[in-house]
């Protein structure tokens, strides 16, 4: 069956379950201004290639939020990021090589030193399948302090494979054999300050030139947002300063980062680029985004669509 040739403003591309409030924010400030939809899902993948390469619809944009965890959606991916010459082009949020680039933790920790961004102490190490014998010094390991933070450059996500209470050199010769092909990061533990009586640890989430700052209690994990208040009391507008700076060095659009203001009063970046963030919202998720910002972050996409 033929379809008629439909254009659509924004394609957004989604898998895990959670993400259903976050769209259903998308879709509500696409309608108030007048943006169509199309949503692809791993249902209807396939059809939708096919209608792409029939040249029977289009999409302007595409927020990719599937590629990553899916590979079903790689060849849409493929077809929209590498179009031929003549077709219509797509802006893809966020093409899936700088995803992939601004994952890896090893990559992200060279770029900020080398851009002069604030870093935990930190050792890199060659994967395991390379070489089983660690390529650090005992007085290299000592400097970390006790206890330090084992985690894998690219097998993260949700704390996956990352240890937090580390002591010893056995603990690294054993972490580092759970994904053998992996480098490895040995990290200090980084104490934050308190401001009043929060822990001084944000999650800042750096969304189509708009930046919103979180506390984030890092043992808890529960958002609450940086009021404006609180913002100028503290200082803490040096954290958008710091979202704008690690976008320049990671490229995406969409992203965030965890930061901690120490005891020393410096802003450490201690969880570098998030390539997908967690957009569950906390009105259903107690550890979820505050619902404010979840509604302002669909609300810059569309803007960001309307400007370019």
């Amino acid at each position: 069956m033929r379809h008629a040739f439909t254009e659509y403003d924004l394609g957004v591309a989604w898998t895990w379950e959670y993400d259903k409030e976050f769209v259903s924010f998308i879709e509500t400030a696409a309608r108030s201004e007048g943006v169509s939809t199309y949503l692809i899902h791993p249902q209807n993948v396939e059809e939708t290639l096919a209608r792409l390469l029939s040249r029977s619809i289009h999409v302007g944009f595409l927020l990719d939020r599937a590629s990553d965890e899916d590979e079903a959606f790689h060849p849409l991916h493929r077809f929209l990021v590498h179009r031929a010459p003549g077709d219509k082009e797509t802006y893809v949020i966020n093409p899936l090589e700088r995803q992939l680039r601004a994952a890896d933790k090893a990559t992200m920790h060279l770029e900020f030193l080398s851009h002069g961004i604030n870093v935990p102490y930190t050792l890199i190490i060659s994967p395991y399948a390379h070489t089983r014998e660690p390529e650090f010094s005992l007085t290299e390991l000592h400097k970390l302090g006790r206890p330090f933070i084992i985690k894998p450059a690219n097998t993260t996500g949700g704390g996956v494979g990352v240890v937090l209470g580390a002591e010893t050199l056995k603990d690294v010769l054993e972490a580092r054999q759970h994904h053998k092909n992996d480098k490895y990061l040995l990290q200090e533990t980084v104490k934050p300050a308190y401001l009043s009586e929060n822990r001084a640890w944000f999650r800042v989430i750096y969304a189509f030139g708009s930046v919103f700052s979180c506390w984030w209690d890092d043992q808890t994990h529960v958002y609450e947002e940086v009021t404006r208040d609180e913002e100028e009391a503290y200082g803490l507008s040096a954290l958008s300063d710091l979202a704008a700076r690690i976008q320049q060095v990671c490229g995406l659009e969409f992203f965030s980062s965890e930061i901690a203001y120490t005891t020393t009063g410096k802003y450490v970046v201690v969880d570098y680029v998030n390539e997908i963030c967690d957009m569950r919202p906390k009105s259903v998720h107690r550890d979820g985004v505050p619902d404010s910002i979840v509604r302002s972050v669909a609300e810059s996409l569309i803007r960001f669509l309307r400007s370019r």
